[in-house]
């Protein structure tokens, strides 16, 4: 927006700078935004804590991020959900760190978070889906008593015909995410940093300037 492929670049007062660590390849730096999301989601805002059961619906790059940050902050029961298309999403949702992957094309998703998790449903629920309302509904459902519901794939749609006194039932927290913190993208930073992870796996393009459309 303001010259990122120039010599100068006009930075505004109020820019906002992140140090990115020493060692750091500049294709995973670039993930530190998107990182930053899923630690926002996953863990500052979900509070995810030690020894809890995320449910993760949509293995985008955000989805994965919300995996990678449920597994930082120590949940022991991560499970992603997608189409039968994610297959290699799948494969690296579980290589950050998922316990489980739920295909549910081939699987009914109700009836297999409550055999993982013993009937109890996840204690975090975030939904990283774009497209219909689908997700926000099953996140609702598939969230334990006095769970926590994390909204950030949008739908840009109204859903048909919603029993919101099933929040009320269920004495869940529901909230709506749009982006990153300072501290998140600070946190994310520290994770890309300890090489920890095969977020390289991330990185699938690399493409020249002269490919890039204007």
């Amino acid at each position: 927006l303001w010259g990122g492929f120039a010599q100068k670049q006009y930075l505004p007062p109020n820019a906002v700078f992140h140090r990115v660590p020493a060692g750091v390849p500049s294709d995973q730096a670039a993930l530190a935004l998107p990182l930053g999301n899923g630690v926002e989601w996953a863990y500052l805002q979900g509070g995810v804590r030690i020894g809890e059961s995320v449910l993760i619906q949509g293995p985008g790059q955000q989805g994965l991020a919300c995996v990678l940050a449920a597994r930082e902050a120590g949940a022991a029961c991560i499970m992603v959900s997608g189409l039968t298309r994610d297959a290699r999403r799948f494969e690296l949702a579980r290589a950050l760190g998922a316990h489980h992957v739920i295909d549910i094309e081939q699987q009914d998703l109700l009836e297999t978070v409550a055999d993982i998790t013993g009937g109890e449903m996840a204690d975090l629920v975030i939904d990283c889906a774009s497209g219909g309302t689908e997700t926000v509904v099953s996140a609702i459902r598939l969230a334990r008593k006095s769970g926590r519901v994390i909204l950030g794939g949008q739908k840009r749609k109204r859903i048909p015909d919603f029993e919101s006194d099933l929040l009320i039932r269920k004495f869940l927290t529901v909230k709506g995410m749009r982006g990153h913190s300072y501290e998140s993208v600070e946190l994310a930073l520290q994770i890309i940093a300890s090489g920890r992870y095969p977020l390289e796996r991330m990185c699938t393009h690399v493409f020249e300037i002269g490919r890039a459309h204007v």
